[in-house]
């Protein structure tokens, strides 16, 4: 495989990858070829460095993929204490935002054209990872009932509107770095996509927050890691696809995470891809439509009967329904 172009990634057609590891052990990049995908992301890469990644190993990583015949098409992710001053505006952002700056420069240089993120200081929330879903699979839920008093994460409340001033004085900063090093930024919903948790006002639980920061941040290399998931929670169904129509239309969806769920944004439970309250069949035709061609990404996966903490029974399950979907609406 060789070095990307953004002519090149623009020109690629609508596909499915293999991700969601942190590694790229030879089983993995085994996994990726058995099941014939072309493309590989990694979600917060293990990587040396407390505060910042480096062009050899980042580079190193994009050839580790490209001797199984694989391209390394996304990061999503660095690590959150690379950027939690930057997230909660404290002292010390601007050492972080030197750092990202470093980093974002690097994957650049490396060669891997996406750098996924999200806005969120205490991450990902759920209540249990251990519910039982078709046939006694293994998933996880969120009943915000059950966190809606939790104690403070970071010890004070912080407002939306001071979260919205962090971020603004971060993608201010960061998005020209992207322009210039050739680097996609693809923004990640909240997940759950819930108003505030732990005392943290979160962003990205509508659609007007998506609206606010790709048009106040508007740039060729800004735009969504659509995460139907989280998409169905906050608006069902028909919701997710009036999202893909306008931002799918407008050029704005980098990648996806094909994924869904029972239930809305405070109490739901991750289901099987062909069980959700989304038509992943429809999201799909949607997708062809407004014309996006990135990668499709299986996400998370309910845990199969005997099945490794990756996942592989499941996520073979998930791509390889996922593939049949392109084969039939393409």
């Amino acid at each position: 495989m060789e070095r990307l172009s953004a002519t090149d990634l623009a020109a690629l057609p609508m596909r499915v990858a293999v991700g969601q590891m942190s590694e790229l052990t030879d089983e993995q990049l085994a996994f990726a070829v058995q099941v014939g995908v072309s493309d590989i992301q990694l979600n917060t890469p293990n990587l040396p460095g407390d505060a910042r990644w480096e062009f050899e190993d980042l580079k190193a990583l994009r050839q580790r993929a490209e001797s199984a015949g694989l391209r390394l098409i996304t990061l999503e992710n660095v690590p959150i204490r690379f950027y939690d001053k930057i997230m909660t505006g404290q002292e010390g952002r601007e050492i972080q935002l030197e750092d990202m700056i470093a980093t974002v420069r690097n994957i650049g240089r490396a060669g891997i054209p996406i750098l996924g993120y999200h806005f969120m200081p205490n991450g990902v929330w759920r209540t249990s990872f251990e519910t039982r879903v078709r046939g006694g699979a293994v998933s996880n839920e969120f009943r915000y009932e059950k966190v809606k008093d939790a104690p403070l994460t970071h010890g004070r409340e912080i407002s939306a509107e001071q979260m919205w001033s962090n971020y603004d004085w971060y993608l201010e900063r960061i998005l020209p770095v992207c322009e210039e090093a050739g680097v996609h930024l693809a923004l990640h919903p909240d997940d759950p996509p819930v108003p505030t948790l732990g005392g943290i006002a979160r962003l990205f639980c509508n659609f007007d927050g998506f609206k606010r920061a790709l048009e106040t941040h508007n740039s060729p290399m800004h735009g969504l890691d659509f995460c139907n998931g989280c998409w169905s929670e906050m608006l069902g169904g028909e919701g997710v696809l009036d999202a893909i129509e306008y931002f799918g239309s407008r050029g704005r969806i980098l990648y996806v995470h094909l994924r869904d769920v029972h239930g809305c944004a405070d109490d739901f439970e991750e289901c099987f891809i062909d069980e959700g309250q989304s038509d992943v069949k429809a999201v799909v035709r949607k997708l062809r439509e407004v014309g996006f061609n990135g990668f499709i990404l299986d996400d998370h996966v309910p845990r199969l009967v005997n099945d490794t903490p990756y996942g592989h029974r499941g996520r073979a399950y998930a791509i390889g329904y996922i593939r049949g979907l392109l084969d039939a609406t393409g």
